[in-house]
This record gives structure tokens, sequence and C-alpha cells, in this order.
């Protein structure tokens, strides 16, 4: 039986402590502060076998310089669905299995997704502090707002929070079309090979894409315009995928109604044209920010590093390192 005691596992910078506490009680738990690996000693470095992080939670890069620091780690365990913040390609390459914590976050992002898109189309933030400044006894009703009635929703990213996202959204009543890299099977929602189709066949576009290269400022301006006037835009994913100063421009010019978002290129800095802008509803990455969900995530996270080390498995996988063996 593996003697999990042994092992030492280092904690990068910030993680959740609910994963720290489990960690120090089932391993031999080393934290710093500092992601420089140029920083770590000699012993720290031929000792570490697991690493958890979070680069969300204000870590850095965990990239090639990190990973070469540190030659006998078997596996980097990463707080979130999203793992931009691990370079996955060069772990494979190295044989370093990389985990993230998918299906337990997405039936809370989906909600989420559902509040953002109702508070950017009913306005219902603005209506609040309407009433709160005084106004609606002074000024009467607030004004009339759009409606999600009679839309149709596109979604960018199929994947498993796309797909609660459209259960919820066929709850409501509304039709959903989607684009991804492929179809998806089985999926009966109308598919559009091209992001720019899709933003043409609706009125809203959703984006639950990760971070990637490819995705880079996928939503650019010629979406947007495609999106059209009466166009609605809430980002779920990341904000790397869109182009801040097009949209910010678009809400400016009337080229899109409205957009919510809950995640920004450079968090938690947030342009401040879309600060400036009333027809943006702006939430500070909160899509799966209950404490039910972000406890389950930080279990996750332990769970794969105790798989691996006592069955020589990952629960999550990612993509990039399925081919992995302990």
């Amino acid at each position: 039986m593996t003697d999990l005691k042994a092992i030492t596992v280092l904690v990068p910078g910030k993680l959740h402590p609910r994963s720290v506490q489990r960690i120090g009680e089932t391993f031999n738990l080393v934290t710093v502060d500092a992601f420089d690996p140029s920083t770590f000693a000699d012993d720290l470095t031929q000792s570490v076998r697991g690493v958890a992080v979070s680069p969300a939670l204000g870590g850095a890069f965990v990239g090639p310089a990190f990973i070469d620091a540190l030659p006998k780690v078997e596996i980097i365990s990463n707080f979130g669905v999203g793992y931009d913040g691990v370079d996955a390609v060069y772990a494979a390459k190295k044989g370093v299995m990389v985990t993230n914590t998918p299906d337990v976050l997405t039936e809370e992002v989906a909600d989420t997704t559902l509040g953002l898109l109702l508070n950017t189309v009913r306005e219902l933030a603005r209506a609040e502090n309407y009433l709160r400044e005084g106004r609606w006894a002074r000024e009467g009703a607030y004004p009339l707002t759009p409606s999600l009635r009679g839309r149709k929703v596109g979604i960018l990213g199929m994947g498993r929070i796309g797909q609660a996202i459209g259960k919820r959204l066929e709850a409501f009543g509304l039709s959903v079309a989607y684009h991804n890299r492929r179809k998806v099977d089985g999926l009966t929602y109308d598919y559009f090979p091209t992001l720019e189709g899709l933003a043409e066949a609706v009125d809203i576009l959703i984006s639950v894409v990760p971070g990637t290269k490819e995705t880079e400022k996928v939503v650019n301006a010629r979406v947007l315009e495609a999106l059209g006037p009466d166009g609605i835009f809430v980002n779920i994913g990341r904000g790397s995928t869109v182009d801040e100063a097009a949209l910010a421009a678009a809400l400016k010019g009337g080229i899109i109604r409205a957009a919510g978002l809950d995640v920004f290129a450079n968090e938690p800095n947030v342009p401040q044209a879309l600060l400036e802008l009333s027809n943006a509803t702006l939430l500070p990455h909160v899509g799966s920010a209950s404490t039910y969900t972000r406890d389950a995530m930080a279990d996750l996270v332990v769970d794969n590093l105790i798989e691996w080390f006592s069955k020589g498995r990952a629960l999550t996988p990612v993509p990039e390192t399925n081919h992995v063996k302990a």
C-alpha cells in the first residue's frame, strides 16, 4: 500500500483552503508564495512529485521552466475547468499528467449564465439601482426593457457547460443553435460551421469556450456586427476569447444592444471603456463561485492526486494528457 504521507505535493501561490487542508492531511504538503522556480531550494525540486495549482487565483503560468525545475513531478492538479494557466502540451511531452475540475461546476456556471443573461436583457441591476436612488418615486416607472421572448440563442462552445445552458434555454422556450469545432453527436440543435454564420442567425450569443491560442479574440468586430443592433452578447467562458476593444466600440456605437460579462482578458482589471457603458452588465468572475461548488472543485483537486498516487490513474485528465501513464 502506498504511503501517501511520504509523497511531497507542492502548492505554489494561492489555492482553495479546503484543498490545502486535505493535501496537508494526506500528503507531505509544501507551500511556496512564488511561482518562480529559480527560488525553489534544491531539496524541494528533487522531492516534489505532485503539484496542486490555481492560476486563476493569482498564480502565474505553469510553463516549461516550472515543469523542468521539478524533474520528479508526475501530476499537476489544476483547480478549475479551464486549464489555460498550465502548459498541458508541454506537460504531456514530459510525461506529466494534468487534471482539471469539470462536471462539478457545470450546473453552477449554467445557472449563473442564465442569471447574467436575464440581468443583461431585462436590466434588473439597473432597475434595482433606479429604485434605491429614489427615482421610482420621483420619476415614475422604470423604462421598458428588451425581452427574451421570440429570441434565438447561439452558443459558442457546446461542451458540458454549453449543453447545460442549452437545456435551461429550452425550458425558457427559446430556440438554440451552436458553433463548435465539430458537430456534437446526438444533439438536435442547429449547427453552424462558422461563428459568423451563427452570429448572423441568432440575436443572443453566449460564449462558453476556453482560452486557447485558437480562441483568442475569436469574438471580434465582424462577429459582433453579424450579431446586429438588437444583439445580446454574454461571455461566461474566458475573457481572452473576446476583442474587448471591439466589444466596447460595438456597445457604444449601437452595433449590438448589450453585453453581460463574467470574465475579462486581464482579470481583475476591467477595461475602463467597458466600465463606462450602461449597457454592459459586469460580474467579477463568479460563474462557479458558490460555497457548494467551490468545495466540490477543491475536493476533486485532491481526489485526483490521491487516485494518481494510490491507483496510478487520474479521475479527470485533460485531453492533452489522456495518454500519460503513471
